[in-house]
């Protein structure tokens, strides 16, 4: 099966360069990009299965293309890592909430940049052949990769989609983060525990419009618990 490719977006030849070079000796096909329009494009014409994306960006930021990438539903899926040297825990769970993936400060290891692409990737990928699974009148079809709210579609991205399966396939158990961590991101060590919290908050705000948020209980002391009992 041929790897993924990737898209690097970066302003800095230099960096573009190391970040190809970890890639190509980890057998990914990779495309560059120095600005957000070119970004556009190869994303269009390639249509890559990974994006690491600088933030401070000419023009438009990496941020405002993340967006934009996010709320268009041909790319909504596409699974995208921040590469910044903004570094404070404020601007990580900014970049989080917006729809990152991961996010990696510079200067960073490319061996650890690597892990983290292979893993996200991991994440991204639909299992195979799992039990369909319904609580409270919402829904999973784990083969099509679809949630539904009686019957009606709700829109929910690939790794909130991994975390709701496992609480829907754990139902009434409460969880550590460090668990939800273990089990929905395997065993990618560097991601924070904090982000456990930001995509709880994801998903509970694409569950809201049906009601099905208040399934998504916090624990106190503890974590998260998915139940449809009080």
């Amino acid at each position: 099966m041929a790897m993924p490719s990737v898209l690097i977006v970066d302003d800095e030849p230099d960096i573009r360069e190391v970040i190809r070079f970890a890639l190509d000796g980890a057998g990914y096909r990779v495309f560059e990009a120095g600005h957000a329009e070119e970004a556009r494009r190869i994303i269009a014409a390639e249509t890559p299965g990974l994006l690491l994306l600088d933030w401070m960006l000419p023009g438009r930021s990496g941020l405002e293309l993340a967006q934009q990438i996010k709320q268009n539903p041909k790319t909504r899926g596409l699974p995208i890592i921040m590469v910044s040297a903004r570094g404070e825990e404020e601007d990580r769970i900014r970049g989080l909430e917006t729809g990152m993936d991961d996010y990696i400060t510079k200067p960073f290891s490319p061996r650890e940049l690597v892990a983290r692409v292979n893993a996200v990737l991991r994440r991204a990928k639909p299992e195979e052949e799992e039990d369909d699974v319904e609580i409270g009148g919402l829904a999973i079809d784990h083969v099509g990769h679809r949630v539904s709210a009686g019957g009606v579609p709700v829109e929910v991205a690939p790794t909130e989609y991994r975390l709701l399966h496992f609480f829907m396939t754990h139902a009434d158990r409460a969880f550590t983060r460090s668990q939800l961590l273990d089990q929905v991101w395997g065993d990618q060590v560097y991601v924070e525990e904090r982000t456990v919290d930001v995509h709880v908050r994801r998903l509970r705000k694409a569950l809201e419009p049906t009601g099905h948020d208040r399934l998504l209980q916090t624990v106190r002391g503890v974590g998260y618990r998915f139940s449809d009992k009080g």
